[in-house]
């Protein structure tokens, strides 16, 4: 497999809805960031699909390296 590309050496600040699923980009590849738009045919890679279980704002991985997936956790300090 491929490494991720680092798409963004920070978060992305989203607003989520309770209910609603959601795709996270794992590959870096995608045009949607932070969401997949299927670039990482392929690749090996496949997107973190979840639901929100609220209306809230999400701080989601733009390095890809998370510990935490698709949340940031600090890992982007190392790209960056």
């Amino acid at each position: 497999m491929a490494e991720a590309v680092v798409a963004q050496t920070g978060s992305y600040e989203v607003t989520l809805e309770a209910g609603k699923s959601y795709a996270w980009c794992r590959c870096g590849r995608s045009g949607n960031q932070p969401f997949c738009d299927g670039s990482h045919a392929g690749t090996g890679f496949e997107p973190v699909v979840w639901a929100a279980e609220a209306d809230t704002t999400a701080y989601l991985c733009g390095c890809k390296h998370s510990g935490n997936m698709p949340h940031c956790d600090g890992s982007h300090a190392a790209f960056g």
